[in-house]
């Protein structure tokens, strides 16, 4: 989320994205919402894309690719660790 007086430049890769700020760059996620405060310009990989009254877009818009939007889920990752009688590794759910 970008708050009202956030201000973002670059990249953002989630599952859902909440602008009311401004955001300048690309963005990648399964939803994303233009809020009535919110300013976005860049390219925006979506499919699930709303703008309220006020809020503003200047770019592109692209489909999600089923490889765009990737959640990466620790427990899986341990659990072949363990399959493997390898000693767990901590995995963060942080996207590049």
């Amino acid at each position: 989320m970008i708050s009202n007086k956030g201000r973002v430049k670059g990249e953002i890769i989630a599952n859902h994205i909440v602008i009311n700020g401004m955001h300048d760059g690309t963005c990648y996620a399964n939803s994303i919402e233009i809020l009535q405060d919110g300013k976005a310009s860049g390219t925006i990989h979506c499919d699930d894309l709303s703008i309220e009254r006020g809020g503003s877009f200047l770019g592109e818009t692209q489909p999600t690719s089923e490889e765009t939007v990737t959640v990466i889920n620790s427990q899986q990752k341990e659990d072949k660790a363990v399959n493997k009688n390898e000693k767990p590794k901590k995995v963060a759910n942080v996207a590049k």
